[in-house]
């Protein structure tokens, strides 16, 4: 298991190339098992979760192929099984994906209960309850959603009572085939969401209404192939403008897209940074100055993002003055504020609330990353630091971000990967 070292104290300087967005990718190679033809998808991100779900659908049977410039093809028409077993779907929980398009057109699925970052309950009930309510017999036993249907589902009204990214997907994809209309109330409008259904309106999908929080879908009898290229991920963008805006350092992120980062670079101007825009970059220059502290409060899209409050929190241990960052999406999410504090972060917790009053500056410790973000605020951490930290337990971080010690190390950081 490999870890991370980390020599702080450089400021930032440089410019990197954003990756795919995983939270895109992956319902969008899902939505490859709604066709019998080929859908090939470009812009894909070199992570971890990403070859999980290509290996989970070479499991099922589902031909994929790479191409030199690593697009991948999905032909779901070689089928053999509708099994999603528990070996693969423990490791992530996206891996719940392939239950609705699967279902929808095959009339026939049984997916693991799901696995992946342990940042709270995230009930799979509303997924359920979705094919349901388009008439589909759905069982929990053996630890697998099992779920059949007696030809093709049929639209219906669903309502989500609490909003779900990968419930909405989930429905969605299964809704393009469905006989009638799919109503989806209370969706998500997240930028991933929009994305998967531009996908599958380029697979002959009739879908409306997606980015706000009713989406409407009229069901075809089939979909075709096609080729998308998946939009680019912001949850990286933000870390590493975090990351320059912390180091009191520049940053120019190329191939990414400003409109769906709003909430974050509103957040990242508060802190005293210039930021500027063009239709796929965006620059922050801090000036060598330090952060001012900004709060933030996490809420579904497009508020701040949940994904961004441990960058956030990490850029406001070393800044000056005392903020609040408020978690209201899951409720195990501030892991990484103990390993901060290891560093010499000045955080005290209240319920839901992290209280951070900035201190001159942190020292270099070993760390341990818990989750995802987790790790990305202790990196963070780890380059404002004096001395060295050591980050173990990498393989979190790998889930997330592409080769994230080579981005950094274009933008001048003393970081290197090293086996455990």
């Amino acid at each position: 298991m490999d870890k991370l070292i980390i020599e702080g104290g450089v400021r930032l300087d440089g410019e990197i190339r954003i990756s795919g967005a995983k939270n895109s990718a992956l319902p969008i190679l899902a939505a490859g098992l709604l066709v019998d033809e080929p859908l090939i998808v470009g812009n894909l991100p070199h992570l971890h979760d990403i070859t999980t779900m290509i290996e989970l659908l070479g499991v099922m049977g589902v031909e994929v192929v790479i191409d030199e410039k690593l697009n991948v093809e999905i032909n779901s028409a070689t089928i053999k099984s509708y099994n999603a077993p528990y070996e693969l779907v423990k490791t992530m929980r996206a891996s719940i994906l392939v239950l609705g398009p699967m279902l929808s057109h095959f009339g026939e699925a049984n997916v693991s209960l799901p696995g992946g970052c342990a940042i709270g309950s995230r009930p799979v009930d509303l997924h359920i309850r979705g094919l349901e309510a388009m008439g589909a017999d759905v069982v929990v036993e053996d630890g697998y959603i099992k779920a059949k249907t007696n030809g093709r589902l049929k639209g219906a009204r669903v309502f989500f009572d609490t909003v779900s990214v990968t419930g909405t997907e989930n429905i969605l994809m299964a809704a393009t085939l469905a006989e009638g209309e799919t109503v989806l109330e209370n969706a998500a409008r997240e930028p991933e969401v929009v994305d998967l259904a531009e996908c599958l309106i380029a697979m002959g999908a009739k879908i409306s209404g997606h980015g706000t929080d009713t989406i409407t879908v009229q069901g075809v009898e089939k979909l075709h192939g096609a080729s998308y290229s998946v939009l680019p991920d912001r949850i990286e963008t933000g870390t590493y403008l975090v990351a320059a805006a912390a180091t009191g350092g520049r940053v120019r992120v190329k191939d990414t897209c400003p409109e769906v980062l709003e909430a974050v670079l509103v957040k990242l101007r508060e802190t005293g940074a210039e930021v500027t825009t063009g239709d796929d970059w965006i620059e922050l220059d801090m000036k060598g100055k330090r952060p001012k502290a900004v709060s933030v409060h996490t809420a579904p899209y497009p508020a701040f993002p949940t994904d961004m409050q441990a960058q956030f929190l990490a850029m406001n241990a070393v800044a000056e003055g005392t903020a609040t960052v408020t978690e209201t999406i899951f409720e195990n999410r501030f892991m990484h504020v103990h390993e901060m504090m290891r560093m010499g972060a000045n955080v005290s917790l209240e319920g839901n609330t992290a209280i951070v009053t900035g201190v001159e500056g942190l020292k270099g410790a070993p760390v341990m990353a818990t989750d995802l973000r987790a790790s990305a605020s202790l990196v963070i951490a780890g380059l404002v630091a004096e001395g060295d930290t050591t980050i173990e337990r990498i393989y979190h971080i790998d889930r997330g971000y592409e080769c994230i010690e080579e981005k950094l190390q274009l933008l001048g950081a003393k970081i290197r990967r090293v086996p455990a």
